[in-house]
């Protein structure tokens, strides 16, 4: 435990230097926050693992502004398809909306992404990352964290952020369980370039006498994966002709595949028994670990990332109390716990405990394909659980509105904006609150102490229209003007997709997070009430 003083002072210590640790890293440093990160190993990991990113998780990496440093790397509309032993096709994954911006399944080479968000961090004096700095101890207090590494230096925070894997030294020190199972079969999976097949997406084969997965990667690279049968070892599949052997039922000529790497894998389903203690916080494998089989352990890393980054940001900063941080494992948890059991069941789908089971599945699913609501299910992933929040930093809204969008994340079309430039709508919030609205100013009856409130937490006010009124003000002749819009970003509704989305709703002034949560909603004449009242979800402290 530390006792030395401090030789660092920062706001912010993370630990772990993966993915979740420099996007939390990035945020703090949009923010201002003074941030370290220390990491155990000599240097970023450099060898794939992660192979799928979602339109949430590329939002996210798009509001640290590094999406498009990232996208470049990936590919878009990387469907999944699940064949049977011979071959046929019974089901497949070919979600084609982009209701947040972005494709919905995408591949990409994870060290290549790592890499962007670590390099990025270097537009941030206040933000550094420290290799070779492995993690000994640290003890906690009413006003922050001191932390000591094996080298003897001292760090004093003012909080910690655990991001260092399953096996977290930080979750072990603070004596929370990490409950679960770890599945009976490994997998091996191989990464070879120049790829040896050439056909786009990610194929699940369910060969009861050795399932395999087979996805095509960017930049010519395919991932194989086998499951490992009883007696397998990793040493087995070193020895010559035996990776030969398995690579021979998907390849033509297995001789000539160049293989990058191979690596043996357990699956695990885990979820940690508290995000918080006190100034201590978990996220992504540290708080929670599931199979591979939805591509949902990194995107669930990324969500926690995009959930806690910015209340640490502002409580950090004294923006907002730290009684928001409570909202944190209150907004994640279940939902990490959903894609756990998701993944698990699309694993036992995948891979039956019994080969008749399969049979059973080929059956029925031959069947369930020939109806087009069921196709259309799988097809568009809406078996996927979405982010919905009933408590928390939000406003809920009233008993009964199942339909709601408080709670969910709100949708990103294009927009133009008055300069005439077409882009993401995020793009024009930045790492902001938003105050959005359809049409009107958003706070015409906002009161001056509320509209003072969120403009000292640096919130933007938003005015969509119809992209053919961009610009354009009635004829004063007429005896009105249109209304007051100073302060109030307008922008045009490109594609069509607000006017859609807003004329599904009842209210139409939306309080959106900086996470692009819908905080709250509400008609314009009942927006100073409900300012107030996210005002207090939010923990605003007395200073905002």
């Amino acid at each position: 435990m530390p006792t030395a003083k401090a030789e660092r002072e920062v706001e912010v210590v993370i630990v772990g230097a993966g993915p979740v640790g420099l996007t939390i890293a990035n945020y703090l440093g949009i923010y201002g926050v003074s941030t370290l990160v220390i990491e155990q190993l000599p240097e970023l990991i450099d060898y794939p693992r992660a192979i799928g990113l979602d339109d949430e998780a590329l939002r996210t990496l798009q509001a640290v502004g590094v999406a498009d440093l990232i996208a470049p790397h990936t590919t878009p509309l990387h469907w999944m398809r699940f064949l049977t032993a011979k071959g046929r096709c019974w089901a497949t994954i070919e979600p084609r909306s982009e209701e947040f911006g972005w494709s919905r399944r995408n591949a990409f080479i994870q060290p290549q992404a790592d890499r962007i968000l670590y390099e990025s961090l270097g537009r941030f004096p206040h933000v550094e990352v420290m290799f070779d700095a492995k993690l000994k101890g640290f003890a906690q207090d009413a006003s922050g964290v001191s932390v000591e590494t094996e080298s003897g230096m001292v760090i004093r925070a003012g909080y910690m952020v655990g991001c260092d894997g399953g096996r977290s030294p930080v979750r072990e020190a603070l004596g929370l369980s990490f409950d679960g199972k770890t599945a009976p079969n490994q997998w091996i999976v191989v990464d070879v370039e120049d790829d040896p097949i050439g056909t786009p997406n990610i194929y699940l084969g369910c060969d009861p006498k050795r399932p395999y997965v087979s996805a095509a990667l960017p930049h010519g690279i395919r991932r194989f994966e086998f499951m490992v049968m009883p007696g397998e070892t990793e040493q087995h599949f070193r020895e010559p002709g035996v990776m030969h052997e398995l690579l021979a039922k998907l390849v033509d000529k297995p001789g000539e595949v160049k293989v990058i790497r191979q690596r043996v894998y357990n699956h695990n389903s885990r979820l940690a028994s508290r995000f918080r203690v006190d100034r201590v916080l978990l996220a992504g494998d540290a708080a929670h670990i599931m199979p591979v089989w939805q591509g949902q352990g990194y995107n669930s890393g990324i969500r926690d990332a995009a959930n806690l980054g910015w209340k640490l940001a502002m409580v950090a900063k004294g923006q907002l109390a730290p009684a928001l941080l409570d909202s944190y494992e209150g907004e994640r948890r279940a939902h990490a716990k959903a894609m756990i059991d998701l993944s698990v069941m699309v694993g036992k789908v995948f891979n039956p405990p019994y080969r008749w089971l399969g049979t059973v599945r080929d059956a029925i699913t031959l069947v369930l394909n020939a109806f087009p609501a069921v196709k259309r299910y799988f097809l568009e992933m809406r078996f996927k659980p979405m982010p919905r929040f009933d408590r928390g930093a939000i406003v809920p809204s009233p008993v009964g509105r199942k339909d709601s969008p408080v709670g969910r994340l709100f949708i990103q079309p294009q927009i133009r904006r008055n300069d005439g430039g077409v882009c993401r709508f995020d793009d024009v919030v930045g790492p902001n609150f938003a105050v959005v609205s359809w049409g009107t100013n958003p706070i015409c009856y906002l009161d001056a102490a509320e509209r003072a409130r969120w403009e000292k937490l640096g919130a933007v006010f938003i005015s969509v229209k119809p992209d053919i009124q961009l610009g354009a003000r009635p004829d004063p002749a007429l005896g009105f003007s249109g209304g007051d819009m100073a302060g109030v970003i307008e922008v045009g509704d490109t594609q069509g997709r607000f006017k859609e989305w807003f004329g599904r709703q009842s209210e139409s002034v939306v309080f959106v997070r900086p996470d692009r949560i819908v905080a709250a909603m509400c008609t314009p004449q009942r927006v100073t009430e409900t300012s107030k009242a996210l005002a207090v979800a939010i923990s605003c402290s007395n200073g905002a």
